[in-house]
C-alpha cells in the first residue's frame, strides 16, 4: 500500500476552526459517481493536490489515489468505499467532496454518499461510454434530487488511441451527451424502467443518434453552453468548460462572451467572410464547414497532442501557446525527452484541472440553503397525521424542525438535526492525539461498546440545522420512530452524548469543536446507539429522515464457522462488529443454527472475509460454497391460461386432500400467473406491505426496483392497481395473433374478474403468488359448509369485491348450522396459514413459490352424530388427530404443494445481466467461458472508433461465482465484466423428466441410465445443503470393483 501523507491536526488548527465561520452561501457538498474504472479517484486526487492545503503533492496526483487508502483498495485499484475531503477553493469556498465506489458490489457506499451530497459530478469514459453502472448512479442522482454536472474523462484516448479527427471525435462527445441526456428524460418523464431494461431500450436506438441539437431547452439536463459539461483528462491534469474557451476567443472575434458560450456547442458554424456565427443553412454549400467547436476547442487541442507527442511535431507551436496565455513552465520540463510529460506540463498550466472542475462545483451545484429547500420532500417527505389531542403541539414542533432543515438554519438557536448515512471503522491509533485546540486527548475510552477491539467506530454525518458541539446530547432516532406516538415508540429513540467531531481528510482526521449546519463530519460516541444509519436530533418532536435506497440487495450467502470451535465467540463478535461497520453487509443466523453472511457480491463477500479474519475476529475461517436463492413455479403459458380458468364448470383438474378427521375436504387448483404480473407484485412488495397492513417487518429490501414513484405518485395505491392492470393486459394481448383475439379477450376479462377475488398474498402476506377466494356456486351434500373467505386485498387495491362471495348465502340443508357456519368463519385463519406455508417452501427442494396463484375450496361437516342443538360442540373437537384448525393447515399445505407436484414443476433462477468488453482475438475463449456457465448472450456490438466488442448476457447466479476469475484467466486479463442481478428465469428442464416415447428411449436410453439434468442437479444440491432426503443412487455400477494390480 503506498502510504498517506499524514497531518499533525496542530498544523490545521486555521481550516479547523474557519469550518464554524465558512458562510452557508461558500459550502459545496458534492460526490464522484461513475461507471467502474471512468476515473473518479483520479479526478479527486488532482482536486485534492490543488486545493487540499498540501495532501498530495501535484507530481504524485493521478497515481497516488490518496483516497483509496485500504491496502485492499490499492492492491485491487478500486474503491470499495466513500470518504470524504475538505477543499477550499480560491480562500472562499469550501467544498466537501465525496469519492464513491463505481463497482456494482459497493453500490451502498453510492447511497450513503449521494444522501450527504447536494450535487454530484457524474464521470463518463469518452472511449467506453455509458455503462450500465452509468444508469444506476444516474438514478441515484435523480432519487436524492441531486443537482448533477457532466464530466467526460479520457478525452486524451480520443487522440491517442483512437487516432479520431476533431469533427469524429465531436461527434462521438454529442451522442455521449444526448445518452445521458436521454437517461435523465427518461427519470423525470417517470419511465420507471429498471436500469438494465434502460440499457438495452437505449442500445438499440443509439444507431438513429441525430446531432441535432435543441438549443436553450430548460428540460435537458446536461448542456455544454450552461456550463455543467466539463471535458478533462484526470490522468493528465487538465480539462475545460466552454466558457474558458469564451472568454478567450470574445476579444479576438469581437463577439460576447455570452454569445460564443450558446454557439460554441451545437451546430453553429463561423463564417470567416462575414465574420458572423450562423446556422448550417447560412454557410451555403460549402461541405467543409465545422461547427464552432470542433474549429475553435478541438482542433488546436489537436494541435498541440501532434506538436508535443510526434517526433516531427511543430515545437514551436507549444511555445507559441505559453506565450499567449503567459504560462510559466520550467524549461526542464519542455525539454524532457518523454513527450507524455512535456504535453502534461504544458495543458496542465494552459487548461488546469481542479479550476475547471471546481469552478463548475461552484457556478452550477447550489448552496445548502438552496439544496435543502429543493431537497426537503425527499429527506423529510410530510406525513399524513391527524393534528388533534395531544399529539397537536408535538406535531407542530415537528413542523418546525421540518422549516428548520429546509432552510438550513445554521443559527446556535435552531434545533439541531443530522443523519448519519453509515458508521465506519478507524484503529483506534489512527485517531488525532491532541484536540482543537491542542489539549492532549484521551482515545481509550470505551465508548462504543466493543470491549478489548482496537477498532473504534465513526459515524460519517450531515448537518442539517443548527450547530452541533463535542459533548452535546442528542436523541437518536431509528427510522421507524413516530413522535406522534408518545411513548409507545420509546424503543426507537436513544439519548447519546457526542465524544468528538473530526473534519475527514480522507485517511486523516482533523478534531473540530463545532460543525455547523450545511458540514459533513465524523462523530465518536455512537456506536453504541447506531447500527447502520440513524438521524441525530436535540429534541424529540422530529420526524426521521427517509431511509436510504439501495439499487441491489444482498444475493451472495455463505456460511461461515470457525476453523476451530474454540473461536465461535470471536467470530460471533467479529460478525457484530462487521456488520456494524459496513452499511450493506447482512448477518443471520439460519434455521440450521449456521452463521450466514450475505453479500452483494464477489468482491464484496471477499472484502468481508479478510475483514473478518485479519481486523474484527481474527480467527481462521471455514466459509461454506455461496448459498444460492431459488424459487418454484410450475410451466404453463399465460395464452393457456383459458383452459385452467374453469373453475365453476366441474373441472376435475384439482387436487383433493382431507383432514385425518375426515371432516374437512380441501380441494386446490393452481394457474400460473402472468410474467408481468409477477413481476409487478414482486418489485411493490414494500408498497403492498404498507397497503395491505400484513408487513412482517423483516422485509429489508429497499432496492432499486423499489421505484421513486413511490414519492412523487399523490395516490401509490391507484398507481399500483394500474400497473397491475397493464400487466395483465399487456402479457395477454402482447403476443396473441389476430386470430386468436377473441380467446385472449376472453382470457383478459377472466383475469380482471380474478382480480376482484384476491383473498391472500404470499409468502409473508407480500409475495407474488395469489390466493383467491374459492366459487360459492358449487353444492356439496358430503360437505356442505365452505369456508369463503374475503377479498380484502382485492379491496385495499381498489379492485372491488366480487358479489357473489357473501357470507350468508349458505346452502339450505338440515346439516348447516349457524355453529356450523361459525366454524366455518374461525377456520379461515388456518386455511391462510396453510397457503402461506405451502408457498414459503415448495415441494422440490423448500424454496418460496413464484408467480402462482391458487383457489382452494375447503368444505367442513358436522362432527358425526351432531345434532342441530348441539351448537357448541363442534368448538371442543377433542380427538386423536389432534386440534381441527392444526389438521386443517396441514391438509391445505399438502395440497398445495401436490397440485404444484402434478402441473409439472420448474425450477426459477436468478439471472444476472453481464456487460462485456473484450478484444476481438480473445471473442472465442471468452464465448467458450460463457458456454460453460449456461450463459445466454443477448447482443454482441464493435464498439465504435476501438478494438473492443461490447456483450450483454445473461448469466445464471449460480453459475457466477468465479466468472470474472476464469474471465481473466482464459483471456489473459484482457476481458472484463459487470454483473447486476437482473430478473428470476425459470429452467425449461423438467427435473423429474423420464424418457417415454421411442424416440425419447432412444436418444437418451430407457431411463436407468439417463444423468439427471441442470434443473435436478440444482435441486438435489439445494436438499443436501437443507438435509433433505434425496434420491440417488449410492452404488452406480453393481459389479465386482477392477483393480489395475492383483495381490494374491
Amino acid at each position: 500500500m503506498v502510504e498517506t501523507p499524514y497531518r499533525h491536526p496542530s498544523s490545521s488548527s486555521s481550516s479547523s476552526s474557519s469550518m464554524a465561520d465558512t458562510e452557508l452561501a461558500n459550502i459545496r457538498n458534492i460526490c464522484i459517481l461513475a461507471h467502474v474504472d471512468h476515473g473518479k479517484t483520479t479526478l479527486a486526487d488532482h482536486l485534492i493536490a490543488a486545493a487540499a492545503d498540501g495532501l498530495v503533492h501535484p507530481k504524485q496526483a493521478g497515481r497516488l489515489r490518496f483516497m483509496d487508502y485500504l491496502d485492499e483498495e490499492q492492491r485491487r485499484a478500486i474503491t470499495m468505499k466513500s470518504s470524504s475531503v475538505t477543499l477550499c477553493f480560491h480562500d472562499t469556498y469550501h467544498i466537501n467532496l465525496i469519492d464513491s465506489p463505481g463497482h456494482m458490489d459497493f453500490c451502498s457506499e453510492v447511497s450513503t454518499a449521494a444522501r450527504l451530497s447536494d450535487g454530484a459530478l457524474v464521470l463518463v469514459d469518452a472511449v467506453e461510454g455509458v455503462h450500465i453502472q452509468t444508469h444506476a448512479v444516474l438514478r441515484q442522482a435523480w432519487t436524492e434530487r441531486l443537482s448533477p454536472c457532466l464530466v467526460l474523462n479520457k478525452i486524451d484516448r480520443l487522440i491517442t488511441e483512437l487516432k479520431l479527427t476533431p469533427i469524429e471525435a465531436y461527434s462521438k462527445l454529442v451522442r455521449i451527451v444526448n445518452e445521458v441526456n436521454r437517461i435523465m428524460s427518461a427519470y423525470k418523464a417517470e419511465k420507471y424502467l429498471s436500469d438494465v431494461d434502460s440499457l438495452l431500450a437505449g442500445a438499440a436506438g443509439e444507431i438513429l443518434e441525430n446531432l441535432e441539437l435543441v438549443e436553450d431547452d430548460e428540460e435537458i439536463t446536461f448542456q455544454p453552453q450552461k456550463g455543467n459539461v466539463a471535458f478533462v483528462c484526470a490522468l493528465d491534469g487538465w480539462g475545460f468548460r466552454i466558457n474558458e474557451f469564451a472568454d478567450f476567443y470574445a476579444s479576438k472575434l469581437r463577439a460576447s462572451s455570452a454569445a460564443l458560450q450558446k454557439a460554441l456547442w451545437g451546430l453553429k458554424y463561423y463564417n470567416q467572410k462575414t465574420k458572423m456565427i450562423v446556422g448550417k443553412k447560412g454557410m451555403g454549400g460549402g461541405s467543409k464547414a465545422r461547427p464552432m467547436f470542433v474549429q475553435f476547442v478541438l482542433e488546436p487541442l489537436w494541435q498541440v497532442y501532434q506538436a508535443a507527442m510526434e517526433p516531427d511535431g511543430a515545437k514551436t507551436l507549444l511555445h507559441k501557446v505559453i506565450k499567449s496565455f503567459n504560462l510559466n513552465v520550467p524549461a526542464r520540463e519542455l525539454q524532457h525527452k518523454d513527450p507524455k510529460v512535456v504535453l502534461q506540463a504544458v495543458l496542465s498550466r494552459w487548461l488546469p484541472l481542479s479550476d475547471a472542475i471546481l469552478s463548475m462545483v461552484v457556478n452550477c451545484i447550489p448552496d445548502p440553503m438552496k439544496a435543502q429547500s429543493f431537497r426537503i420532500s425527499r429527506l423529510l417527505p410530510k406525513r399524513e397525521v391527524s393534528e388533534d389531542g395531544p399529539t397537536s403541539n408535538v406535531l407542530a414542533e415537528a413542523e418546525l424542525v421540518r422549516k428548520s432543515v429546509e432552510a438550513c438554519d445554521s443559527s446556535p438557536e435552531a434545533p439541531c438535526v443530522a443523519f448519519v448515512s453509515k458508521m465506519f471503522a478507524v484503529p483506534i491509533k489512527m485517531l488525532p492525539q491532541r484536540g482543537p485546540n491542542g489539549e492532549i486527548l484521551n482515545n481509550s475510552t470505551d465508548e462504543d461498546g466493543s470491549g478489548e477491539s482496537d477498532e473504534c467506530f465513526l459515524a460519517f454525518a450531515r448537518v442539517f440545522s443548527g450547530v452541533l458541539f463535542t459533548r452535546q446530547r442528542v436523541f437518536v432516532l431509528s427510522a421507524l420512530y413516530d413522535p406522534s406516538k408518545g411513548e409507545s415508540t420509546t424503543k426507537h429513540i436513544q439519548e447519546a452524548e457526542l465524544h468528538s467531531l473530526y473534519l475527514m481528510m480522507g485517511q486523516g482526521l482533523k478534531p473540530v469543536a463545532s460543525a455547523k449546519a450545511g458540514n459533513i463530519v465524523a462523530i465518536r460516541g455512537l456506536g453504541q446507539h447506531i447500527l447502520k444509519s440513524a438521524t441525530l436530533s436535540s429534541t424529540k418532536d422530529c420526524w426521521p429522515f427517509s431511509s436510504l435506497m439501495f439499487q441491489v440487495s444482498p444475493t451472495l450467502r455463505v456460511a461461515i464457522e470457525p476453523s476451530d470451535p474454540m473461536d465461535m465467540g470471536a467470530l460471533m463478535k467479529g460478525l457484530r462488529l462487521l456488520n456494524h461497520a459496513d452499511p450493506f453487509v447482512e448477518v443471520s443466523v439460519s434455521a440450521r443454527g449456521e452463521h450466514v453472511l450475505a453479500a452483494a457480491g464477489e468482491v464484496h463477500l471477499e472484502r468481508c472475509i479478510k475483514d473478518l479474519k485479519e481486523r474484527f475476529a481474527r480467527v481462521s475461517l471455514e466459509v461454506s460454497p455461496p448459498l444460492v436463492s431459488y424459487k418454484e413455479t410450475i410451466q404453463g403459458e399465460v395464452t393457456d391460461v383459458l383452459e385452467n380458468l374453469n373453475l365453476s364448470g366441474g373441472s376435475l383438474d384439482y387436487i383433493e386432500r382431507k383432514t385425518p378427521n375426515g371432516r374437512c375436504c380441501v380441494r386446490v387448483q393452481v394457474l400460473k400467473l402472468p410474467p408481468a404480473l409477477t413481476k409487478v407484485l414482486d418489485e411493490s412488495s414494500d408498497l403492498l406491505g404498507d397497503i395491505i397492513g400484513g408487513k412482517l417487518g423483516q422485509s429489508k429490501k429497499s432496492n432499486e426496483t423499489q421505484r421513486s414513484s413511490r414519492l412523487e405518485d399523490d395516490n401509490p395505491i391507484e398507481a399500483l392497481r394500474k400497473r397491475i392492470m397493464d400487466a395483465v393486459e399487456g402479457d395477454i394481448l402482447g403476443g396473441t395473433e389476430e386470430s386468436d383475439k377473441d380467446q385472449a379477450e376472453k382470457c383478459k376479462a377472466m383475469w380482471l374478474q380474478f382480480l376482484k377475488r384476491i383473498w391472500a398474498l404470499g409468502p409473508r402476506q407480500i409475495g407474488p403468488n395469489i390466493l383467491f377466494t374459492p366459487d360459492s356456486r358449487g353444492v356439496d351434500t358430503e360437505f356442505p359448509v365452505l369456508i369463503r373467505g374475503s377479498s380484502h386485498v382485492s379491496e385495499r387495491l381498489g379492485f372491488g369485491n366480487e358479489s357473489s362471495n357473501g357470507r350468508m348465502d349458505a346452502e339450505p340443508s338440515p346439516l348447516v348450522t349457524p355453529a356450523l357456519c361459525r366454524e366455518a368463519e374461525s377456520l379461515e385463519s388456518s386455511l391462510l396459514s396453510g397457503f402461506q406455508l405451502a408457498t414459503a417452501a415448495g415441494p422440490l427442494c423448500e424454496e418460496p413459490m413464484w408467480g402462482l396463484a391458487f383457489v382452494i375450496e375447503a368444505r367442513i361437516s358436522p362432527l358425526e352424530g351432531q345434532q342441530s342443538n348441539e351448537l357448541e360442540t363442534s368448538y371442543q373437537p377433542l380427538e386423536q388427530y389432534g386440534i381441527f384448525t392444526g389438521q386443517v393447515m396441514n391438509a391445505v399445505k399438502d395440497a398445495c404443494r401436490t397440485a404444484v407436484i402434478k402441473k409439472k414443476p420448474r425450477l426459477v433462477e436468478a439471472m444476472y445481466f453481464c456487460e462485456l468488453n473484450t478484444p476481438t482475438e480473445y471473442l472465442g475463449p471468452m464465448y467458450a467461458v460463457l458456454a460453460r456457465r449456461r450463459a445466454r448472450v443477448l447482443k454482441e456490438e464493435m464498439r465504435e472508433g476501438s478494438p473492443l466488442f461490447t456483450v450483454h448476457a445473461y448469466l445464471p447466479v449460480s453459475e457466477s461465482f468465479g466468472f470474472a476469475a476464469e474471465l481473466r484467466r482464459w483471456t489473459s486479463g484482457s476481458s472484463s465484466a459487470l454483473l447486476v442481478l437482473s430478473h428470476w428465469e425459470a429452467l425449461p428442464e423438467d427435473p423429474f423428466f423420464v424418457p417415454k416415447t421411442e424416440e425419447e428411449i432412444e436418444e437418451f436410453g430407457d431411463g436407468s441410465s439417463v444423468l439427471h439434468n441442470t434443473a435436478r442437479k440444482l435441486i438435489d444440491a439445494v436438499r443436501r445443503q437443507k438435509g433433505l432426503p434425496v434420491e440417488e443412487k449410492v452404488v452406480q455400477h453393481a459389479t465386482k470393483q477392477r483393480t489395475l494390480a492383483r495381490k494374491v
